[in-house]
């Protein structure tokens, strides 16, 4: 399979082809590891490489299913492959054990007949919305390799966007599947809260974090979501089923409500571009027959920001106590970045009534934004607040961390209220800025609401495409 053949196609295509037996899943995967061989010198996307045990998965006709022989890679954080470690992004983990068994997510995945031969870059515990962990380096994005391919999918997203493979494993606690996917020029899909399992894991920080993907095709996302949205036994809860996401993928929505802004829900207001972006989208979507409002979210999510922030480090401090037990000594300083290591210390001194506090004070948000979406069918707003940044810049070069927090929400402003929602939310990369690179626009649907979003995004796909949008690398 030559290497054109092989990028003209997703996901989906791709399985078509080895089903019609016109190509081999291993010469669908020679190809696949091909590509990334050329391309990883530039992007630095990969964190392990399992070609071997790929290739013995794919030989003697490789496995069947409706993404039979479709070459796959999972972000190196929150999913469990037996026989090859998790490293979560950090010289923590040098040393993990591989993994007994597949988590329920890797298992669906491999049922549906996906060839999983590597494992993507990924910041230390998925803390940043830029990858640049100390232990793998930065991952580059493919548009311009002088700018974060965003995270902490960044991986992932840069591997999709620079053809290594139609589509990635991802997982969003912040933003962290629609951040990459706006930055790489990427379909990004934050499921509903309970949508994919964690099992065998707990929840995701309270339950803001989710699984999903980064794809090229609205297609390949939906069927993805299709595969793996099933509840596995004693999940704590579980979104309430939608219908296939695939055939919701293939039919226009009814005509929408939909409310937009140009506003930042934190930070100090969006780029131009970014603004300019979604009205333009407003516009795009009245001539789809849409009925479009300028209207404004009902809560303040500078609110939660304190409590969000008490969550996730409360969440690092239990990871990493656990790893100090696993160890049988104290985590020190040098054993993780400055950056977490702040955060572990932070979250240890969390008593229990003020985590409690924090998780009541994320669900009132919920409710507080809830009766928007008695209104307005979708939210229309920009997924980040500016075009992909320069690498190093979150952190300052040399390091500025005093003036983190606010470079940090100018850069992912709009993302991390609906992981506190648990509301389904995408970003489609229907722009480009003046220096030529992708520009995000976000969608909220209704709670449990991913098929009617994905409605619209292959409304919005067949409308503008940008699948054969790629970058030059």
């Amino acid at each position: 399979m030559d290497e054109q053949e092989y990028l003209a196609r997703d996901a989906i295509g791709l399985a078509e082809l080895v089903a019609a037996r016109e190509v081999s899943a291993a010469e669908v995967l020679e190809a696949a590891i091909a590509r990334a061989e050329a391309v990883e010198p530039k992007i630095n996307a990969l964190t392990q490489r399992l070609y071997e045990r790929a290739r013995a998965e794919a030989a003697n006709g490789g496995p069947t299913g409706p993404l039979g022989g479709v070459p796959y890679l999972l972000k190196d954080l929150s999913t469990q492959l037996a026989g090859a470690q998790t490293r979560a992004g950090s010289r923590l983990f040098d040393q993990a054990p591989p993994a007994a068994a597949d988590s329920a997510l890797v298992a669906a995945y491999r049922r549906a007949g996906l060839v999983i031969f590597g494992k993507t870059n990924t910041p230390e515990f998925g803390l940043e919305p830029v990858t640049e962990p100390e232990a793998f380096g930065p991952t580059r994005n493919p548009w311009d390799p002088s700018r974060t391919a965003g995270g902490s999918s960044g991986g992932s997203a840069a591997a999709v966007a620079a053809g290594v493979v139609p589509a990635a494993q991802a997982s969003d606690g912040g933003g962290s599947i629609r951040i990459p996917a706006s930055c790489c020029g990427l379909f990004g899909m934050k499921p509903s809260r309970g949508r994919v399992s964690m099992a065998p894991a707990d929840e995701g920080w309270a339950g803001l974090s989710c699984l999903h993907a980064v794809t090229r095709t609205v297609r390949d996302s939906a069927l993805l979501l299709d595969i793996s949205s099933r509840p596995a036994p004693g999940d704590p809860y579980w979104a309430p089923p939608d219908g296939s996401f695939l055939e919701a993928s293939r039919r226009d929505p009814a005509r929408l409500k939909v409310g937009f802004t140009t506003a930042a829900l934190r930070g100090d207001g969006l780029d131009p571009e970014c603004a300019r972006a979604v009205e333009d989208t407003a516009r795009l979507l009245e001539g789809l027959g849409h009925t479009v409002e300028e209207a404004r979210l009902p809560a303040d999510a500078n609110a939660i920001g304190d409590a969000v922030g008490l969550i996730v480090t409360a969440n690092i401090a239990a990871v990493l106590d656990t790893e100090a037990d696993r160890r049988r000594r104290p985590i020190v300083r040098g054993d993780v970045e400055d950056l977490t290591f702040g955060m572990y210390e932070r979250g240890k001194a969390i008593t229990a009534p003020a985590y409690i506090r924090a998780v009541q004070a994320a669900h009132a948000f919920g409710r507080a934004v809830a009766p928007f979406f008695e209104t307005y069918d979708v939210l229309l707003l920009s997924t980040l607040g500016r075009p992909p940044v320069p690498l190093k810049w979150l952190r300052g070069d040399p390091p500025d961390l005093e003036g983190y927090n606010k470079r940090l929400f100018d850069f992912m402003p709009n993302t991390a209220a609906f992981n506190v929602t648990g509301q389904p939310a995408m970003t489609v990369p229907l722009a480009t800025s003046g220096e030529g690179l992708p520009i995000g626009v976000q969608f909220v649907g209704r709670p449990a609401g991913e098929a009617g979003l994905f409605a619209l995004a292959g409304q919005l796909e067949r409308a503008a495409p940008w699948a054969d949008r790629r970058p030059s690398i």
